[in-house]
C-alpha cells in the first residue's frame, strides 16, 4: 500500500485538456491521496466532482466558449496566448500553494508553470498528454519546417526570447522547444493506435495507457429509439461547433434515409431555426452524452479530436472524420489508415459525399473486424488503473 501523498495536478481551462485527466484524479483521490487540481473557475464544479480539491487561478486564455476564431490564425496567434498565460498565472501559483508543497506534480501538456513549480520544488514531474507525443525525429520532421517561417520575423524571435527569458528567471536553463515537448515521464492518455510513428516513441518517457473514460454516468443517459436500423451521431467536440452550413448537409444527408435516426449535436452557437426544416429522425441537441450514444451507435461523424477519436475506437464505431484545426487533421488520417473510418475534408464535406461515405462504412464487416481488434488492444493498455499505478510509482518514496 503507498503511503497517501499530495499530488497537485495543474491545467487550463479546456474541455479536451481537462476531461481526460479526470478518471485518473478521481481512482487517484479513492486511493486515499490527497489530490489539488490548480484549474480556472469555470471548471471547478467538474474537477471537485472528482474529490480533488480545487486551487482556482485566472486565465487569459479564451475561454470554452468563446469563437474559435479567439486563437487567431497563425502559429504565433496559437502560442503566444499560452506564454503569455503562463507568465501571468506563475505568481498566483506560487502564492495557491504557498506553504503546501505537494509530493509530486501532474501536469496537462499545456501547463509551462507545472514544469515551473516542479523545478523549484524539486519534486517529480509526470505530464499527462491528451494527445499524440514526439517521437524520435519529430523535431527535424514537423518542429523545424513548422517554426522555419515564424522564426524569420522579428515576433517570432521575440516569443522565444521571452521564453527563455521567463525560464532563465526561474532558473531553468533548457531551450523552449524540449521544455514544451520533451517531459522527463509523461502517460499518453490516447490509444497508442492514434500516436503517429508508435514505433519511434521513447517508452522509456512516454507510455500510452489510452482511455480512461469512466461511466459517465452523470452525464445523463441516451435510449436508442426503437425500430432504427442505424443511428449516426454527429458532433464537432465543444469548441469547433459554429457550423450551420455543415449541419444542414447533414440533415440533408441522413434526414430521409430509410431506417436512420440522426443524433445531430449544434453546441452554443448555431441557433437550431438556421438548419430549416428538420425531419421526423433527426434529433437536433445543443449537447449530448457523447460516450452514452457511442456505445448504442452505428455511425460517428467526429471533428477528429482525440477525445472523440478514442471513444469511437473504444466503442468500435465506424467513422467519419471531418477535422477543424489543429491535431484533427493528423487524427483523421491515422483513423482513415487504420481502415475503420473516411476522412473527408471540411471543404468536400457535402450530402453527397457524407452519405456515400457512410453507406461505404456501415456494414462493412472488415471495418467491423479491425474496430473490434483495436478496441481489445486498448483495453489492454491499462486506462485509468494502470495510470494511477505508474503514477504512484513517482512517487518521491517509490523511486
Amino acid at each position: 500500500m503507498t503511503r497517501p501523498a499530495h499530488i497537485a495536478m495543474f491545467s487550463i481551462a479546456a474541455h479536451g485538456h481537462v476531461n481526460p485527466s479526470l478518471e485518473v484524479i478521481r481512482e487517484l483521490v479513492a486511493r486515499g491521496h490527497r489530490v489539488t487540481y490548480a484549474i480556472p473557475p469555470v471548471f471547478a464544479d467538474k474537477v471537485a466532482g472528482t474529490g480533488a480539491e480545487v486551487k482556482p487561478w485566472n486565465s487569459t486564455l479564451p475561454s470554452p466558449d468563446d469563437d474559435p476564431k479567439a486563437w487567431g490564425s497563425t502559429l504565433l496567434d496559437n502560442v503566444e496566448p499560452f506564454l503569455d498565460d503562463a507568465i501571468q498565472a506563475l505568481p498566483q501559483l506560487i502564492e495557491a500553494y504557498q506553504g503546501d508543497t505537494p509530493d509530486l506534480v501532474l501536469h496537462d501538456i499545456t501547463s509551462y508553470p507545472a514544469r515551473v513549480l516542479g523545478h523549484r520544488w524539486g519534486v517529480p514531474v509526470v505530464s499527462l498528454s491528451p494527445n499524440l507525443v514526439a517521437w524520435e525525429g519529430y523535431e527535424k520532421e514537423v518542429g523545424e519546417p513548422m517554426w522555419e517561417e515564424p522564426l524569420r520575423t522579428e515576433r517570432g524571435r521575440a516569443y522565444y526570447a521571452r521564453f527563455h527569458a521567463w525560464l532563465e528567471e526561474n532558473g531553468i536553463t533548457e531551450h523552449p522547444d524540449p521544455f514544451v515537448g520533451r517531459p522527463a515521464r509523461s502517460l499518453v492518455l490516447i490509444p497508442k493506435a492514434l500516436q503517429p510513428h508508435a514505433d519511434r516513441v521513447d517508452e522509456s518517457v512516454h507510455t500510452f495507457v489510452g482511455a480512461c473514460q469512466g461511466d459517465r454516468s452523470d452525464e445523463g443517459a441516451w435510449q436508442r429509439p426503437s425500430g432504427v436500423e442505424r443511428v449516426v451521431l454527429v458532433s464537432l467536440g465543444s469548441s469547433f461547433t459554429k457550423q450551420p452550413d455543415f449541419y444542414r448537409e447533414c440533415v440533408e444527408a441522413f434526414g430521409d434515409l430509410p431506417g436512420w435516426h440522426l443524433v445531430l449535436q449544434i453546441g452554443k452557437h448555431v441557433d437550431p431555426a438556421e438548419l430549416g426544416a428538420v425531419p421526423a429522425n433527426v434529433e437536433v441537441r445543443s449537447w449530448v452524452p457523447q460516450l452514452a450514444i457511442l456505445r448504442q451507435a452505428d455511425l460517428f461523424l467526429t471533428h477528429a479530436g482525440a477525445g472523440g477519436s478514442q471513444e469511437g475506437l473504444a466503442t468500435a464505431t465506424p467513422m467519419i472524420a471531418v477535422p477543424q484545426a489543429v491535431d484533427q487533421f493528423g487524427n483523421a488520417d491515422m483513423l482513415q489508415a487504420l481502415g475503420v473510418a473516411r476522412h473527408v475534408p471540411a471543404g468536400e464535406a457535402t450530402a453527397g459525399a457524407l452519405r456515400a461515405a457512410a453507406l461505404d462504412l456501415v456494414g462493412d464487416p472488415e471495418v467491423a473486424r479491425r474496430l473490434r481488434r483495436i478496441q481489445a488492444d486498448m483495453a489492454r493498455e491499462g486506462g485509468t488503473s494502470r495510470a494511477a499505478d505508474l503514477i504512484e510509482a513517482e512517487l518521491p518514496e517509490r523511486r
